[in-house]
């Protein structure tokens, strides 16, 4: 799909989401008198928040429900029905919602389950069933398998939960594809004095998706973070699309997302399957596009308090100030753990604060002042200026915890202070305290008047926190960088590969002959199949040699005895040929051979790994890192999105230790990286060019010396039908 496709499409989820959480009536279908059920909760619901809309029970089996009368058609209805509250058996939903859009219905929440989800056989066609006529109708339809769903603007909630609920115009709208969970985000982020403005369980997203309802979001003037429970992207295209759009428009899209298994990724032919998990390549992928993953839910929920009270970061590095040596401590740890970093003070910002501070002091970073120095008058507020002055801080954490009763006046002039300075700052200011803890009505009070700073519970939690905000500053998100003009020759191989039949796995001389279309350059080399003609190709090539067993069967040759290396003579060249084959011989299953291939023996300084992945929800990825026989056991490796251009493979490059060493660590001759990126963007040009054709690509090891690299070693794995 084209990015003005996917935009227009966009455009019509937005206008869709609009019409579902705007609704001018809600018709209940499947309105009855059990007790407990669902549609009488949804029925209490729209009346206790003060839907201003018409309610209209619906059952083609009762007259009366709920002391009320009961429409058993659409036609009865003294209005045309515009939303549908759906918690009819699954085999009858698609029927109804036929029948209601041409009445005139605009949209619908399906909470009743038994689709893709469900166990039961007639599961799968029901969705399909579903899925066509929701195409075919165009309804708006959120679901099935939801909880419904709130908006505070007009008071509409549409969900069977009986607790009594706040619904306020906050600075949050809440979406995911679990219902308790979201309401559950909505339940902490309350606690902390965050309301939701609106909030939407997806379920199966057989209808509107993640992306649609991001985009909607996206163009709501008061909400600024828009925070997501994700279990899976239905589709990537839009999706990254829409986190684009909220991006544009300054808004946050915290994301909290469900992996896929180590089983399934280890059954991949080529190295990089393995190597690149689902959540590195959302990572990658959405990262750059601007999404913040948290890794669990007390994190998105930390920021979310974080985001909504402060701007963003414009970098990683800390600063702060504490009060106790272990929290200075704790504060240490907890960075180097999550990859964060506390950068020495500069000499400047040094003697201003010796100039403040008592001996006793610790004056580093972070800056130990000690409750005794800070108690100075107009000491604590002058600290904090200096150290946001120094321009190696993005970002002042500071000590404390909001005071549960009165008694603290100090403390609470110094946090009105530094929050009146934080709205006035361009970096961000946070509070971190020690340990979590709970918050008094005096908590809750006094919170509401920091409107400028966030207050982050416990430490690993604050930096982990910091860390996932952080993280795009690691993955080079800051623009979409342009992919390469297609290659003409490269393109018309790709489409004969896509046409073939037989192993998707192609044999290496099929590989690099592939890749060398694209400039990724090789070694010196002849296929043969025979000893006769392994000795004369070593003759012209010229000793030393490898001989490597030619088979798209035997994608890992190493393992089987199918790679002999420093071959300095025909005798040995010889000796090779006979033991490879015969290695091949012994094996079980005999694999179909095309030859042995004969390379020259290639020198360099460091053995890479280049490869990329087409993953099923984010589309192909470009993976480097360290490479070898020991790749899975070192598993230094990065992710970066496609297309990538030479600036995005030096800062992929960079995220790695193959890439320290590559700039000359510790004596080691520098390399050249320029070169090496220069062959990721080969790979990545590739993968676009291939549109979906090429699974994986595996380049391992990539040789790399002071002038130039050579691919010793090639895998390219075709996309199959499922």
């Amino acid at each position: 799909m084209s990015q003005t496709k996917t935009q227009d499409k966009l455009r019509e989820g937005a206008r869709q989401v609009e019409a579902l959480l705007n609704p001018k009536n809600v018709v209940i279908v499947g309105a009855t008198d059990k007790p407990g059920n669902w549609p009488q909760r949804v029925w209490r619901n729209l009346s206790r928040y003060g839907y201003k809309g018409s309610v209209f029970p619906f059952n083609p089996t009762r007259e009366t429900v709920w002391d009320t009368r009961c429409y058993r058609t659409f036609a009865e209805l003294p209005e045309k029905p515009d939303h549908l509250v759906v918690l009819a058996p699954a085999k009858v939903v698609p029927g109804l919602l036929r029948e209601a859009a041409a009445a005139g219905a605009r949209s619908a929440t399906v909470m009743t389950s038994g689709f893709e989800e469900s166990t039961e056989a007639d599961g799968p066609a029901l969705a399909q069933a579903l899925r066509n006529t929701i195409a075919e109708t165009g309804l708006a339809v959120s679901g099935p398998n939801c909880l419904g769903n709130f908006n505070a603007a007009i008071n509409f909630f549409s969900m069977p939960d009986d607790r009594a609920q706040k619904l306020a115009h906050g600075p949050v709208a809440v979406l995911g594809q679990s219902g308790g969970i979201v309401m559950a985000i909505k339940r902490s982020l309350e606690e902390r004095g965050v309301d939701t403005q609106a909030a939407i369980t997806s379920g199966n997203e057989t209808g509107l998706t993640t992306a649609d309802y991001i985009a909607y979001f996206a163009g709501v003037p008061d909400v600024r973070v828009i925070s997501c429970y994700l279990e899976s992207v239905h589709d990537g295209a839009p999706f990254l699309e829409a986190l684009r759009m909220a991006r544009k428009a300054g808004k946050h899209v915290v994301i909290m997302k469900l992996g896929s298994s180590d089983a399934g990724r280890a059954a991949a032919a080529a190295h990089t399957g393995a190597l690149a998990g689902s959540m590195e390549a959302f990572d990658a992928v959405a990262g750059r596009a601007g999404a913040i993953r948290v890794g669990n839910l007390d994190e998105m929920v930390e920021a979310v308090e974080f985001l909504v009270h402060a701007p963003a970061p414009q970098g990683k590095r800390l600063g702060s100030i504490t009060f106790s040596g272990g929290m200075r401590g704790l504060l240490l740890d907890a960075a180097e753990a999550c990859g964060m970093s506390y950068q020495p003070l500069s000499d400047v910002t040094r003697k201003k604060l010796e100039e403040i501070l008592s001996v006793g002091s610790i004056i580093g970073n972070p800056l130990d002042a000690g409750f005794a120095a800070l108690s100075k008058e107009g000491a604590y507020l002058r600290c904090v200026e200096i150290l946001l002055d120094d321009p190696e801080i993005d970002i002042l954490l500071l000590q404390e915890e909001l005071p549960r009763a009165a008694g603290t006046e100090r403390k609470e002039r110094n946090l009105r202070e530094v929050n009146a300075l934080a709205a006035k700052a361009k970096k961000p200011i946070a509070y971190v305290s020690m340990i979590s803890y709970g918050l008094s009505d005096y908590s809750r009070t006094l919170r509401a008047e920091f409107t400028n700073l966030p207050f982050l519970q416990e430490v690993d939690r604050a930096l982990r926190t910091m860390r996932a905000i952080t993280r795009r500053f690691d993955l080079g998100a800051t623009g979409e960088p342009k992919r390469s003009s297609p290659n003409a020759d490269g393109c018309a191989l790709l489409r004969q590969l896509a046409q073939q039949s037989g192993p998707a796995t192609l044999d290496e001389v099929s590989s690099k002959a592939l890749l060398s279309l694209y400039g990724l350059a090789g070694t010196r080399e002849e296929l043969v199949k025979s000893e006769d003609g392994a000795a004369e190709a070593a003759a012209r090539i010229g000793y030393p040699v490898v001989a490597k067993i030619v088979s798209a069967a035997l994608p890992h040759k190493s393992d089987i005895g199918g790679v002999k290396i420093n071959l300095k003579d025909e005798t040995a060249v010889r000796g090779a040929y006979r033991a490879i084959m015969a290695n091949v011989a012994a094996l079980k299953d005999k694999p179909h051979v095309e030859g042995v291939l004969i390379a020259e023996m290639a020198s360099g300084k460091l053995e890479c790994v280049l490869g990329a992945k087409l993953d099923p929800e984010m589309g192909p990825v470009i993976l480097f890192g360290s490479g070898g026989v020991d790749l899975e056991l070192t598993r230094d490796v990065a992710l970066a999105a496609c297309p990538l251009d030479e600036a995005g493979a030096l800062q992929l490059i960079a995220r790695t230790r193959a890439g320290t060493i590559a700039d000359g660590y510790r004596g080691r001759p520098v390399l050249d990286k320029e070169a090496l990126a220069k062959a990721l963007v080969a790979l990545s040009d590739v993968m676009m060019d291939a549109d979906g054709a090429i699974a994986e690509i595996d380049v391992n090891p990539f040789l790399l010396s002071e002038k130039g690299g050579v691919a010793l070693d090639a895998l390219v794995v075709r996309a199959t039908q499922s």
